[in-house]
């Protein structure tokens, strides 16, 4: 009888903890408010182990059930690795009970694969609402790109002279899932039409050392110095120093700018482009050749002759010592009155042209100085006088004869 009403006390206490269980269920069952029924990435399921490559785009779709109406809804997507991870969101929505909604997200994959050439990562979608929420994880495949150079670092000197050579320090590494044979880097200035190429060698994926790395052992990194030389006519500004790392499966650039300075652009110098003369006279001009290198430098000069214009020039071919100048004289005439131009082309040794225009003003032929026309004057002067004196002279030697025949 004792145990029957122990039990009978102990009855109620039971219902109890039952009741509040199932409502704790209920309520946990409850607080759910949405089925994920379908996530794909690029178009596979991820139910499928799906593998994704470093440092590409992805597009996650995600399918998913409403099981209750919702307001301030966001869908969130999330890849993450063992030290980076990404993450995008959607704008917010509503939703509404027992409907079925599809969501897109591009989100791009991190790239932290250093020693490996895959590993794990996972992709959490988050469905989170006003009032509820739903999490799910999974797991998918990272792997690196087929073929990946990474151009590390480029260091050069970021303001230069025009007619230096500079050196240009690489570092590049393979990045991608397969080795790279026979990589060349090759550095120019396009606008400058320089450039300099050098061979790096092979990289493999992953580096291995047996015991302790050294220069037989294959690496996954290299780095070189090349030289490029800057032309001294370069003219003064900023220009872009282009990086190209390649091989016969893959290429990556770099760009980085430099400011050149020049003080002489030109090797030529005039110091008056604009002479004045009478048809059929020369006019001389005279032209300061410079040569701004290390080096003695000839130059060959060229002067222009046309149907208009006949030029020539004191030296056609001029040595030029390193640092210093050299004057030439060009003279040009022309038949005909008028307004001339003509150019004249120093070439230097790397054919490099400096091209100066002159200009020619040609007047007509009557024009005289006042030096001609006073010298004219004065020899019309002499032999007006010349001509009366010996008009003078005749009469009086006439007079004179008359006076001697009356005498006798």
């Amino acid at each position: 009888m004792e145990y029957n009403m122990n039990i009978d006390k102990k009855l109620p206490v039971f219902y109890l903890v039952a009741i509040m269980s199932f409502f704790l269920l209920v309520s946990t069952v409850s607080a759910s408010g949405y089925t994920i029924d379908l996530v794909t990435v690029d178009g596979v399921s991820l139910e499928d182990n799906v593998s994704v490559v470093a440092g590409e785009t992805i597009e996650v779709k995600v399918w998913f059930e409403a099981k209750a109406n919702d307001t301030d809804v966001s869908m969130e997507v999330e890849i993450e690795g063992e030290k980076v991870e990404t993450k995008e969101a959607t704008s917010v929505f509503d939703v509404e009970d027992g409907k079925t909604y599809r969501k897109v997200i591009g989100i791009k994959v991190p790239y932290e694969l250093k020693d490996q050439v895959s590993d794990s990562a996972t992709l959490t979608v988050e469905i989170d609402g006003k009032n509820y929420k739903e999490i799910k994880e999974y797991t998918i495949n990272l792997q690196r790109p087929s073929y990946n150079i990474d151009i590390k670092s480029v260091s050069v000197d970021k303001n230069v002279r025009a007619g230096e050579t500079i050196p240009v320090d690489i570092v590049i590494k393979n990045r991608g899932y397969n080795d790279l044979d026979d990589v060349y880097v090759a550095v120019s200035i396009p606008s400058l039409d320089v450039e300099k190429t050098a061979y790096f060698g092979d990289l493999v994926a992953i580096e291995s050392c047996s015991n302790s790395c050294d220069d037989d052992d294959d690496t996954d990194t290299a780095s070189g110095r090349l030289y490029i030389k800057v032309p001294y006519s370069a003219e003064q500004g900023v220009y872009a120093l282009e990086v190209e790392v390649s091989n016969d499966d893959t290429t990556a650039n770099k760009v980085t700018q430099i400011a050149i300075g020049n003080s002489f652009p030109e090797n030529v110098i005039v110091t008056a482009s604009s002479k004045t003369a009478s048809a059929g006279e020369e006019a001389e001009y005279e032209l300061l050749v410079i040569n701004p290198t290390n080096e003695l430098t000839v130059f060959r000069v060229i002067s222009e002759n046309n149907q208009d214009v006949s030029s020539r020039v004191s030296n056609s071919v001029i040595a030029v010592p390193a640092g210093s100048s050299k004057t030439i004289t060009v003279a040009a005439k022309a038949e005909e009155e008028g307004q001339y131009s003509f150019d004249v082309t120093v070439l230097s040794a790397d054919s490099s042209a400096s091209v100066a225009t002159l200009n020619l003003n040609v007047e007509g032929r009557g024009s005289v100085d006042a030096v001609t026309i006073l010298t004219i004057i004065l020899a019309i002067i002499f032999v007006v006088l010349l001509i009366v004196l010996i008009v003078l002279i005749g009469k009086k030697s006439d007079k004179a004869e008359e006076f001697g025949e009356s005498y006798y």
